[in-house]
């Protein structure tokens, strides 16, 4: 992986430039928002806390999506500029959207000039149809591969996985999907913010982007790193793509703050390492069943035993089998 979000700051870069004139100019509501809260049952309850700068970001319950969550477990965030907001990932749903849209303004009533979707799964970016119904004319950005693969049957496929598992979809079709473009290294300004982004090939999967928000010194990795919970991979993504990733992104970065997909924020390794971590583990042991010529399910148990630091993590035990079986089928296409 020779791009690295450092060297995507100086090297050939495509720079796009908007300013807030340009985009939606729907006036920021000066009625009185009311002040409720946005309740999940035992979860608790979720608002925007500042984290860094002008960055802000609503932590999501740590779990997979249930009734009781209503389908919201990833982190939203906004970025505040001088005349508006950007939005990245701003939620699974179009009625968890509803409150989420509350909930940012009670931080700022400017309006929403641009959102930044991070990847296909719709649990990220189901709600932008919340958005684009208050402010209709907003940019939405996402690297080409997403588009392509919400527009040919991943949104449907994610819309059931959503709808079975919440119940909470209703008004959440027609999709919003993203309206523009950004690939591999290219850099962005709206209203004075500044971003550069980064697509790996293949590590979560083949539509990410990771997000720098250079004012602030902020990294959105979308689901390229977890922390409290483990996820699925799927046949475009790879074990060993997020390895080189996750490691890339260690050596080549400084920022002041990490942000998972899912899971807490924080500083670099203290974010970054369980995950990364944990896929080592995968990608040493798996290694060495195949080396013994052993399928996945024979050393399961064993490797299970590896992981005492993280194995209270939502969906663990499921998805960790999973995993091992994939490391394992990777490790054979490179040794073929």
């Amino acid at each position: 992986m020779k791009n690295t979000l450092l060297l995507s700051l100086l090297i050939g870069s495509v720079t796009v430039t908007t300013t807030a004139s340009e985009t939606n100019t729907t006036k920021a509501v000066t009625s009185k928002v009311v002040e409720t809260e946005f309740k999940l049952g035992k979860y608790g309850t979720f608002k925007f806390e500042q984290a860094n700068k002008n960055v802000y970001i609503m932590h999501g319950p740590i779990v997979s999506p249930n009734k009781e969550n209503q389908g919201f477990m990833n982190n939203p965030a906004l970025i505040e500029s001088e005349h508006g907001l950007i939005i990245i990932d701003p939620g699974g749903n179009y009625n968890v959207g509803k409150q989420i849209l509350l909930e940012i303004e009670k931080v700022s009533k400017k309006p929403i000039i641009a959102v930044l979707n991070t990847h296909k799964h719709g649990d990220h970016w189901f709600a932008n149809k919340t958005i684009v119904e208050k402010y209709p004319k907003v940019d939405i950005y996402a690297h080409p591969n997403m588009i392509k693969a919400v527009k040919e049957g991943e949104a449907e496929v994610w819309y059931g996985i959503l709808n079975r598992t919440t119940g909470n979809l209703e008004g959440t079709k027609a999709f919003a999907f993203p309206t523009k473009t950004l690939k591999d290294a290219q850099k962005l300004e709206i209203d004075g913010q500044k971003f550069v982004v980064m697509h790996p090939k293949s590590a979560h999967s083949d539509t990410d982007l990771l997000i720098t928000h250079i004012n602030s010194k902020t990294l959105f990795l979308g689901d390229n790193l977890m922390k409290g919970r483990l996820g699925s991979f799927d046949e475009s993504s790879s074990i060993f793509g997020n390895i080189e990733l996750l490691e890339q992104i260690k050596k080549d970065t400084n920022c002041t703050l990490y942000v998972p997909g899912h899971g807490f924020s924080g500083k670099r390794d203290e974010t970054i390492d369980p995950f990364l971590n944990y896929l080592k583990i995968l990608a040493v042991e798996g290694q060495k069943a195949y080396d013994d010529d052993k399928e996945s399910y024979e050393v399961k148990d064993e490797v299970l035993k590896l992981f005492t630091d993280i194995k209270s993590w939502d969906a663990f035990e499921k998805n960790m089998a999973a995993h091992l079986n994939k490391t394992m089928m990777e490790i054979e296409e490179r040794e073929e």
